[in-house]
């Protein structure tokens, strides 16, 4: 099968959602003018190493959006299996204002770096400070930029001196309404 998506796919579900896959969850927290707000994006990774920068777009103004462009930062969370309910019940549509820790039952904590709160049980937590935000092709797509200027790192989650990804089994989107976590891992040595 081969289509362009200027015509169409004429398939039931659009395949460019599942295409990209697994893609890790940026389950950002923000503090704006209306109040604190967690959303979950799948659009969402690291760009860089030094110094550390990570990306996430949105698909509309929502206000995740809105709060980073009046703060200037934002938290990405990370989500481990034992919070996918929980990451769910954030991707709903709210009231403006709603608090959606409190709608998720979910403990805020305090970011070291910026004013923010974090989800408190997460695996890890990357406090960022806005470097760009850009308009994309479509019009109702754009992409935050930030550069990490704090981590959080769950003491569980770091065995032998390395993150340890089998302590909480990152949550991955794959496309529609599946999902799925890294529950093994294996290494291999680039070659030289």
């Amino acid at each position: 099968m081969f289509y362009r998506p200027e015509d169409g796919h004429g398939l039931p579900h659009n395949p460019f959602n599942a295409i990209v896959a697994p893609r890790p969850i940026g389950w950002i927290s923000t503090r704006g003018a209306s109040g604190d707000n967690l959303a979950p994006y799948s659009f969402f990774n690291a760009i860089a190493y030094t110094p550390p920068q990570v990306m996430f777009s949105s698909t509309g103004v929502k206000d995740s959006l809105t709060a980073i462009r009046e703060s200037g930062v934002f938290c990405v969370n990370i989500v481990g299996i034992d919070m996918a309910v929980q990451m769910n019940e954030t991707s709903a549509a709210l009231p403006r204002g709603t608090d959606e820790f409190d709608h998720a039952g979910l403990e805020k904590a305090a970011c070291e770096t910026i004013d923010c709160p974090r989800v408190a049980g997460a695996p890890a937590a990357l406090e960022c400070r806005v470097t760009q935000v850009i308009d994309l092709k479509g019009g109702a797509n754009h992409m935050v930029l930030g550069e990490v200027i704090g981590v959080h790192l769950r003491d569980d989650c770091v065995v032998d001196g390395r993150f340890d990804v089998t302590q909480f089994s990152p949550l991955s989107r794959l496309g529609y309404h599946d999902y799925a976590a890294v529950s093994e891992v294996f290494e291999m040595v680039r070659p030289t």
